[in-house]
């Protein structure tokens, strides 16, 4: 029987049991190896019960040690056997490689505090400034009494000015759902006649604000208390398939409206007509990338500019036709956000996932491939990835970090340039570095710091979203002049913008809710 039971066993059952067998000739061998290495585990001498030990023996834990994680190809749609599989493979080899290194590597020599601060810097005296701290809901860091002890006058009328502005009237902020999902961009009509608000969220939704219309009136209820159930009047359109990522106003035709998005598309929204007709588009479909950044040129306004995920900037012109596109790529890692300069539009200024900021010139313009490129009139690198670089008229950059910090750089003498330019390091240095918590983790929107771009008394400032729950606003030497507040704000307003030039700021959370500051 024992025969004709092994006969009528399958090839894959015979090939089992051999492996079976292998394996427990295997595991014989060493454990005879670590019995004479003097490894094998000796016997307790304890009478403690088997059971009892095994318990005790299960409660210890091993290390495990986090090593970078392999990701699937196919999901991420690089085609096999090619060069961008190749690199990624080596990349991957590198980051394991370099986890097994850090694991046997110490620290030696002495250690300089400035070069391993976390979250905090030095002054110009060599005193360390305390580093930025967690989050804190409603927990302010500038109040009435910091401007009442303000000594500067013009300081002082200043943040009197800026901190004196209220929340809207009209509603309250959480009963304000200007879009259906998360904001990522949001922004004013540059009219000044009253405050229209755009904001685009998660799913391409536009939505449109009219601040102008008045709070209807309210009601008792039964306690004899006012309240009021109606909600502002918002007109929402489904611009994109995907997030809207950067939104920008036409310099020369203010109902034209240009809309990026992670759908790799560019729209241009007539506010008149009612019509979104897309400009541009990638021409093969297969080079879809999502599009982080849109920008129209001021001197010239048929040039459209634009960045992507993938690290590319864009160059179109709207009289061609899309295959007509000059794709640059000046980040191997994405571009979070970009602007140009508003004077001296062939300067760009870029900020991407590799922790640096970059400014080009877009004048000259030389190589083939995918060494064409700008030429680089200089770059500064941050402890940790940089989100987003903003140009103000007065050619100053400012730039939100993971390191906690916002950099303001100043290259006010932009305009003296000549084509060629190249910065040192100590000439990228930023002028002014101001701590802000920056961590916004997954659920909010990335913070920007943006500029007014036309304040009417020609001070530049700038604001920026708070993770206490408030906005700030700075000038351009890093001087607080205000954390905006107020009563029904309920999340991060995470996505903050100044109106092109009246002293109203708008921003955005994660519930689609805004909140508005006149």
């Amino acid at each position: 029987m024992a025969r004709g039971a092994t006969t009528a066993l399958s090839e894959y059952e015979l090939e089992r049991q051999e492996r079976i067998a292998k394996n427990q000739a295997l595991l014989r061998t060493l454990a005879l190896d670590a019995a004479g290495a003097g490894l094998a585990p000796t016997k307790s001498r304890s009478a403690t019960p088997a059971k009892s030990q095994k318990k005790k023996s299960a409660a210890k834990r091993e290390k495990v040690e986090v090593v970078p994680l392999r990701t699937s190809s196919r999901l991420r749609g690089i085609v096999a056997d090619s060069e961008v599989a190749k690199r990624k493979a080596e990349d991957e080899h590198d980051a394991l490689r370099a986890a097994e290194q850090a694991k046997r590597q110490r620290v030696s020599g002495d250690l300089n505090l400035g070069d391993i601060v976390v979250g905090g810097q030095w002054d110009k005296a060599g005193n360390f400034l305390t580093g930025v701290g967690p989050a804190r809901p409603y927990e302010r860091t500038f109040s009435a009494q910091d401007v009442k002890e303000t000594s500067d006058k013009e300081l002082k009328a200043l943040r009197e000015k800026m901190s004196g502005l209220k929340l809207w009237e009209g509603f309250e902020p959480n009963r304000i759902k200007i879009t259906p999902e998360r904001i990522y961009s949001l922004g004013f009509h540059p009219t000044q006649d009253k405050a229209l608000v755009f904001a685009g969220d998660k799913l391409g939704n536009l939505g449109i604000l009219d601040a102008s219309q008045s709070n209807p009136e309210s009601r008792e209820d039964d306690d004899g208390e006012e309240i009021n159930d109606e909600d502002p009047v918002v007109s929402t359109f489904k611009l994109h398939t995907r997030t809207i990522s950067s939104f920008q106003f036409s310099p020369t035709e203010p109902d034209s409206l240009y809309t990026a998005s992670y759908d790799s598309s560019i729209r241009r929204l007539d506010l008149a007509k009612g019509v979104a007709v897309e400009v541009w588009g990638p021409a093969d479909k297969s080079d879809d990338e999502p599009v982080s950044g849109v920008e129209i040129s001021r001197t010239d306004p048929s040039m459209l500019y634009f960045t992507t995920l993938a690290g590319k900037f864009g160059i179109h012109d709207m009289r061609q036709p899309s295959i007509k596109t000059e794709m640059l790529q000046l980040s191997e890692k994405k571009i979070g956000g970009f602007t140009l300069h508003p004077a001296h539009s062939h300067l760009v200024a870029t900020a991407s996932l590799d922790r640096m900021l970059k400014i080009w010139d877009l004048r000259k313009i030389s190589g083939k491939g995918d060494w064409r490129l700008p030429a680089l009139v200089g770059e500064h690198e941050s402890r940790l990835s940089v989100s987003h670089a903003s140009f103000n008229s007065a050619g100053q950059v400012a730039t939100a970090s993971y390191d906690d910090t916002v950099k303001i750089h100043d290259f006010s003498k932009c305009g003296d340039w000549k084509v060629g330019t190249s910065l040192t390091d100590a000439q990228m240095k930023p002028a002014t570095i101001i701590p802000h918590n920056n961590q916004t983790g997954r659920w909010v929107t990335i913070l920007r710091a943006q500029w007014q771009l036309q304040p009417q008394d020609g001070i530049q400032r700038f604001c920026i979203g708070n993770m206490n729950r408030f906005v700030d606003v700075y000038t351009s030497k890093g001087q607080q002049l205000a954390q905006l507040g107020g009563e029904g704000i309920t999340a991060v307003p995470a996505v903050a913008q100044f109106h092109p030039s009246m002293d109203w700021i708008a921003a955005g959370t994660a519930s689609g809710k805004l909140c508005l500051w006149m």
